[in-house]
């Protein structure tokens, strides 16, 4: 087997990807930038979720907004709401998984926060019950999604974002994830602090 082909295969895979969502994505990102600079300007917070890599990206972008991205600046207000172990598994445990983060959500969140929802199929049951407690809560959702936008995509009103990569795999639909939230993060510093030249 010629292993160095099939990793040329999926460089070549997630360059196609990215390509392709750069002819769709930006006004959506554009967009769900706006929405958090205007969240963080009325002193509200970021909440972000997600399972398994969708995890890892929602403490990702919360790292990046709490320290910093690029520049030196204040600390900015996000939580990642899938860190607190012993939060996650007692709600698993008495409740459902389903519930891990809209319980926290209905605990935490205040109406003009925005809920950061990461899911690549769109149909996780907990961050789909995490979109509908944003909701009673009177968030705004920004929702990161890919195939058809799943469950998630019909739960979205007017005043939420969803963010939908073009494509059908996982793992490319997980590298523009982070391309996305690293847009995000440059948009947000640069509308809140201004030109990093």
């Amino acid at each position: 087997m010629d292993f160095q082909a099939r990793i040329l295969d999926h460089f070549n895979a997630s360059i196609d990807t990215k390509t392709y969502a750069s002819e769709v994505l930006p006004p959506f990102i554009e967009v769900a930038s706006q929405m958090m600079v205007q969240c963080l300007v009325s002193e509200g917070k970021i909440l972000a979720c997600g399972n398994g890599g969708s995890a890892g990206d929602s403490q990702h972008f919360s790292s990046e907004m709490l320290n910093r991205f690029e520049r030196e600046r204040p600390s900015l207000p996000a939580l990642a709401l899938t860190t607190d172990t012993s939060t996650l598994t007692s709600i698993a445990n008495d409740y459902s998984y389903n519930d891990v983060f809209s319980k926290q959500i209905r605990a935490l969140g205040q109406p003009g926060d925005i809920l950061l929802a990461i899911s690549t199929s769109g149909n996780s049951a907990n961050i789909v019950q995490a979109i509908q407690a944003a909701h009673d809560r009177e968030m705004s959702v920004i929702a990161l999604t890919g195939r058809d936008g799943g469950d998630m995509a019909s739960l979205l009103g007017q005043d939420d974002c969803e963010i939908r990569v073009p494509a059908t795999v996982t793992a490319r639909i997980q590298e523009v994830h982070l391309l996305v939230i690293h847009c995000l993060c440059d948009l947000i510093d640069e509308q809140l602090f201004g030109s990093n030249e």
